[in-house]
């Protein structure tokens, strides 16, 4: 009896010290960075904010808050399921929205315009700039057509429930968050030319769904953002034995002829022994056509359907109608920085023990592409813990017909939408693969299709002042009053009223964090079921002088040296 009451006391005791270690070390690990006296009081506001007792106390001093709401967090409502049950239904719903006519005999679209829109709301081609130019003095430039020619292939995940969306009709979903009574309201209708004005408000603001989204609205799905189905062209002896025509990435050997492209501004051009020798198609082959910026219409976004007549009519395999965006940043020497974002209304957290952490409203992803004199060298991919660069070599790439070279292939995590350079499971942050994305060769998105295009300047994004308390913001003053117009970004010649304002929005695209009175909220360990949405292109480091957007970030010479870890 004394023996057993002694293993008893022994285990419990044992517990009790694993237990204490585990609540008090997790959450430093999970969030190694010490809050700060400010975020110390935020906590405890948002812990007080629960109106029960006991709720506050467990999650106060265990670190388990709102575990009454704990439930099954399903991606879909039931009878939704996972939306198009085959290719023939994918293609029907896909054609109510995209304005497709019919199918031709290969799969693909035949597009058509809709009654009672415009073509530049639904094509899948380029603007004809072919335009009348205005009187205005500021000039646009092209997209430069190697960046197109090796825009990165997304592969979406295969059960994928959020879609790519536009962030012009994301933003038709969302209101102000009202401080004082919690409630959502709309004042105006939101747009993507003149978010900017929100800066003048005190605080930092969030976009705010109108809908409660455990109630799954179709917007925030956008089920209709599904690529139109890849059809390859034929005539490529060279791929006949492998159908999708991709060739794996090589394991390239870390370059010593001293040029240092991967790190390298304005300030710090590259090291170079010898002068470059420029491709046909880089900045140097010959001078790129210029277009004038009219502001006599208001801003859209790109456009244009190709008639029956045009020869060169794109082929819509790969089409989605949520558009990315790209935006060039030309860091001198011959650098340029290719940054193609993907935006959706919804990221889907995953899940730990069946229990989802990390959802929120809105979200932004992005791979960068750096051109050195017209040549990709690399590409860095916006995947958890801080994201991974590699050697333009390593990756997948896709063959395209017509001589065209081959274009690098990513994956895009279920759910999350992290970009890897490989399908599979892909563990972060926890052991043993608790916690993971995961990609696949779902749909493959093309999104050099359907882009807003613009060229920014980081230099003058950099002494655009951020703070609308000071002297110089472009919001000083009555929030009614015209502000002053901010120059950094402007858009490609391809897209010429392609709006800006959003991009200098410094809030959030998505929802604050719910209180813990909110029965959608719980958080375990500091880990949140809803955390906040996230800030926009503007704030992802767009200046950097490395390829890598973190120092945790290294370049990778192959796709083995980012399989290495099996979790961060």
């Amino acid at each position: 009896m004394i023996y057993t009451l002694r293993r008893a006391t022994i285990f419990v005791t044992a517990l009790t010290i694993f237990s204490v270690l585990v609540l008090t070390f997790l959450p430093r690990y999970l969030n190694p960075t010490p809050p700060d006296a400010e975020e110390r009081k935020r906590d405890r506001q948002w812990v007080n904010s629960s109106p029960y007792w006991f709720d506050r106390q467990v999650c106060r001093y265990l670190g388990l808050c709102g575990i009454q709401h704990i439930r099954w967090d399903a991606p879909t409502l039931p009878g939704w399921g996972r939306g198009p049950s085959s290719d023939l239904d994918m293609k029907e719903e896909i054609a109510k929205v995209l304005g497709v006519g019919d199918w031709d005999d290969d799969g693909a679209a035949v597009f058509v315009n809709k009654p009672g829109t415009e073509s530049w709301e639904h094509a899948p081609g380029h603007v004809d700039l072919k335009r009348k130019r205005s009187e205005s003095s500021d000039t646009l430039q092209k997209v430069p057509q190697y960046v197109l020619d090796h825009a990165p292939l997304v592969h979406l995940y295969s059960g994928e429930h959020f879609w790519p969306s536009d962030m012009a009709e994301h933003v038709k979903h969302m209101g102000l968050l009202d401080d004082e009574d919690g409630s959502v309201n709309r004042t105006a209708e939101l747009d993507l030319g003149s978010l900017a004005r929100l800066n003048a408000k005190n605080g930092t603001v969030f976009l705010t769904s109108m809908d409660d989204v455990e109630s799954r609205p179709e917007w925030l799905h956008n089920r209709a953002g599904i690529p139109v189905e890849y059809e390859d062209d034929d005539g490529d002896d060279e791929h006949d034995g492998n159908p999708d025509k991709k060739i794996p990435g090589n394991n390239p050997t870390v370059p010593t002829d001293g040029n240092t492209w991967w790190d390298a501004d304005k300030q710090h051009p590259p090291n170079r022994i010898v002068a470059p020798r420029y491709r046909k198609g880089g900045p140097s082959w010959r001078r790129e056509k210029r277009f004038m910026q009219g502001d006599d219409e208001p801003q859209r976004p790109i456009g244009g359907t190709p008639s029956d007549g045009d020869k060169n009519k794109p082929n819509p395999s790969g089409y989605s109608n949520g558009p990315a965006v790209l935006i060039l940043v030309d860091k001198g020497a011959g650098i340029l920085d290719a940054f193609w974002f993907f935006f959706y209304s919804y990221n889907l957290g995953q899940t730990v023990l069946g229990i989802r952490f990390g959802n929120h409203v809105g979200d932004w992803e992005h791979c960068m592409v750096r051109f050195d004199n017209g040549i990709p060298k690399a590409m860095f991919l916006s995947e958890h813990a801080g994201g991974k660069a590699y050697a333009w070599p390593a990756l997948e790439k896709k063959a395209q017909p017509n001589g065209k070279p081959p274009r690098p292939v990513v994956y895009s995590a279920v759910g999350s939408h992290a970009m890897y350079a490989t399908p599979g499971l892909h563990p972060y942050v926890l052991p043993f693969k608790l916690l993971k994305d995961v990609t696949d060769r779902g749909p493959l998105w093309d999104p050099a299709l359907n882009h807003y295009s613009y060229w920014y300047d980081y230099e003058a994004g950099l002494n655009e002042t951020e703070s609308p308390s000071s002297p110089q913001s472009p919001y000083l003053g009555n929030p009614s009053d015209p502000p002053k117009e901010y120059t950094s970004l402007v858009p490609a010649a391809d897209n010429p009223k392609a709006p800006t304002s959003w991009f200098h929005f410094e809030g959030a695209w998505g929802d604050d964090v719910y209180s813990l009175a909110d029965y959608r909220q719980w958080r375990l360990f500091g880990e949140y079921h809803y955390i906040v949405g996230p800030l926009g292109p503007k704030f992802k480091y767009l200046e950097r002088r490395k390829v890598c957007q973190t120092d945790k970030c290294t370049m990778l010479w192959s796709i083995e040296d980012g399989e290495k870890s099996s979790w961060y």
